[in-house]
């Protein structure tokens, strides 16, 4: 049993290994591919094409664009693996300070929306699988429907747009407060992007959960149970709902590993300083070891929200801990 745990935990401390080296060499390559570098990026266009051969060069060093790619890369890798991120050419500030700096804020984010997303996506998924093909069925999901067809950032500009308007009501104009500073501010600043992304989120939930659901109520244990006259709800929850947990939070730890990363749109839209805003603006300004080493943090909070997934597992289901 313990060679067999053993070997499952390496199996996966490798498989996480070699998807970070292809994501920093996906990421590396794709930034050489698009077109500009940071000396048009802080210039300019025209004020790059007007640089004479010195003042190019000069600049190419001081960027490290002078260097063979392999060398570029190797460099920032060996960097990274010291525990240097990189320095912001724009800010001054370390990437390590800079990405501690927003991934708290990312974190809360997502936690948040994770929540809303359960609140919404499995009373949904119980309401569709309790009548299939009825009413109810057909109501939950069609909401399910709307969240998955509604763009992020069409549903988080209408918001944004629809409370500023008719309520006068826009904590995002004020500068961003932190949970530990202004925890009031920062809930009413974090409740709209929360929303935008928890319904988005809650559509997977409700399709997961609905179809295990169904799975689950077709058993002989939950026939057995509504027949010995359990009540119809505790039935659901107890013996329904709990074993159809897995899919559930399987979806569930998938959809929190994208919103670390995936919530660039609304962080933008919201103003919320988030990781994934870094990226962006990262992005406009060619700054490449900002975004690197951001990507490559990101993947690594996937691989260890998956690995934590793969756990809950083991708390949730008897039969995964017996094999």
């Amino acid at each position: 049993m313990e060679t067999v745990l053993a070997n499952r935990v390496t199996r996966r401390v490798v498989e996480a290994v070699l998807a970070l080296l292809g994501v920093a060499v996906l990421v590396f390559v794709m930034l050489r591919v698009i077109p500009g570098n940071q000396i048009t990026a802080s210039l300019g266009t025209e004020a790059s094409a007007a640089l004479t051969p010195g003042q190019l060069a000069a600049l190419r060093g001081y960027y490290g664009l002078d260097q063979p790619p392999v060398a570029q890369f190797f460099g920032w890798l060996g960097n990274v693996l010291g525990g240097n991120l990189g320095i912001s050419q724009r800010t001054g500030q370390s990437v390590l300070d800079m990405t501690l700096a927003a991934l708290p804020v990312t974190i809360e984010l997502a936690i948040l929306a994770t929540l809303l997303g359960l609140l919404i996506g499995i009373p949904l998924a119980m309401l569709s699988a309790s009548r299939p093909n009825g009413t109810r069925d057909a109501a939950g999901q069609l909401v399910g429907l709307a969240a998955l067809s509604i763009p992020s950032f069409l549903l988080g500009a209408a918001l944004l747009a629809l409370v500023s308007k008719y309520f006068h009501y826009n904590p995002s104009a004020q500068g961003f407060a932190r949970l530990l500073d202004d925890p009031g501010l920062n809930l009413q600043q974090m409740l709209f992007p929360s929303l935008v992304l928890g319904f988005g989120l809650a559509a997977p939930i409700m399709r997961t959960g609905r179809s295990a659901l169904l799975e689950i109520q077709s058993q002989d244990f939950v026939r057995t149970a509504r027949g010995k006259g359990v009540a119809p709800l505790q039935v659901q929850i107890r013996h329904v709902l709990h074993n159809a947990l897995v899919p559930i939070v399987t979806m569930t730890g998938i959809q929190f590993g994208y919103l670390l990363g995936g919530a660039v749109v609304v962080e933008q839209i919201f103003s919320v300083p988030g990781i994934g805003r870094q990226v962006l603006i990262g992005l406009q300004q060619k700054e490449y070891a900002v975004v690197q080493s951001t990507v490559l943090v990101i993947a690594l909070l996937f691989v260890l929200v998956n690995l934590l997934t793969d756990l809950l597992y083991r708390l949730i289901d008897p039969r995964v801990r017996a094999s």
